[in-house]
């Protein structure tokens, strides 16, 4: 019945439109079976030991000891297994129509003149191309919702929902808004510490890993601040669309929404017990597969960590008309006492 109600309250609040003023909402259902990278999951641990290998994906640092110690429901120091392996939770997509839900198959649930693109900006000293778009936010664990996984204890096991639509952030189209809710953006989105993101744009793409040390950095795609849909200097729709899912979950993480789930702490009772808070986004713990507009699921760049450089995976993966949008699967590394 809950569920009924929320369901008729979207309806009656977004009267749904087949198309979008301005330009078409475009879309596709997501297929769990053919569009999502199955071996991005691994490797899988159990301390340092790998359980399954994987030759294309890097890990994380994972505890020393295989065995962990917890407090569970009131019994002290319970033991467990160490586990580490990257579970698929959530579905960013960045498009240029507002209210079009990409991943639900170009539904459209209200119409806005508010339309988001790219477009050229030409001055004195510099001619470049400024970008705005909109971000959508699903909780999506397909491993849960599938019941591939039963009676695993370290699994999100959350339900299918739609948790954030930009269009309803005030401070998502306004730079103002979004520097006064962040003051840290006054320090970190300037050319001293956008001139770090060169390291960090080289370190991701030549070891495949993220450095958490610059966390106001997405690499090669630039500075995550300001938290807007705004992207000064457009290069290619690819690399805007994952600056803004980076920005995004780190968004999460400074709101306290998202938390920090991957440690190599193994200590009775500690780290590895229970997810913490971290206002600072750990780049490391996350990769994001491409599931729109042509899903990326073979191959060593089928999924990559934040920051690395897109000309590995973006060849083919933006096209006129159905191919202006996207889509984002995210993985999340978990290290857990099992």
């Amino acid at each position: 019945m809950k569920k009924l109600f929320l369901a008729l309250l979207l309806i009656t609040l977004f009267p749904f439109s087949a198309s979008a003023e301005g330009g078409k909402c475009n879309g596709r259902f997501l297929n769990p079976i053919t569009d999502i990278c199955w071996s991005c999951i691994f490797p899988i641990t159990i301390g340092k030991i790998p359980l399954i290998r994987s030759s294309k994906f890097k890990d994380t640092k994972n505890p020393s000891m295989p065995v962990c110690f917890c407090n569970r429901g009131g019994i002290p120091m319970v033991p467990g297994l160490t586990i580490g392996f990257w579970e698929p939770i959530r579905i960013i997509e960045i498009t240029k129509t507002p209210f079009c839900l990409v991943s639900l198959g170009g539904l459209k649930v209200m119409s806005s003149k508010n339309h988001g693109s790219h477009k050229k900006i030409r001055t004195e000293s510099e001619k470049r191309s400024k970008a705005y778009y909109h971000i959508h936010y699903y909780v999506y664990p397909p491993l849960f919702l599938l019941n591939l996984i039963t009676d695993f204890g370290c699994m999100d096991m959350a339900s299918y929902d739609l948790a954030y639509l930009s269009e309803l952030d005030p401070s998502h189209h306004s730079d103002s808004l979004a520097n006064f809710m962040h003051p840290e953006t006054f320090l970190l989105s300037n050319p001293i510490a956008k001139m770090a993101c060169s390291v960090d744009c080289i370190a991701s793409t030549a070891t495949k890993r993220s450095m958490d040390l610059l966390f106001w950095c997405a690499g090669c795609q630039g500075s995550i601040y300001p938290f807007t849909g705004t992207v000064e200097s457009h290069i290619g729709g690819v690399a805007t669309s994952q600056l803004l899912a980076t920005r995004q979950i780190a968004k999460l993480h400074r709101l306290g929404l998202a938390r920090q789930t991957a440690t190599s702490d193994a200590k009775p009772n500690g780290k590895i017990c229970k997810s913490s808070y971290n206002w600072r986004i750990p780049k490391s713990q996350y990769r994001t597969q491409m599931t729109y507009p042509r899903p990326n699921v073979k191959g060593g760049y089928s999924c990559n960590n934040i920051g690395m450089s897109d000309v590995m995976y973006s060849s083919g993966r933006e096209f006129p008309y159905k191919g202006e949008d996207f889509a984002y699967l995210l993985f999340r590394k978990r290290n857990c006492c099992l």
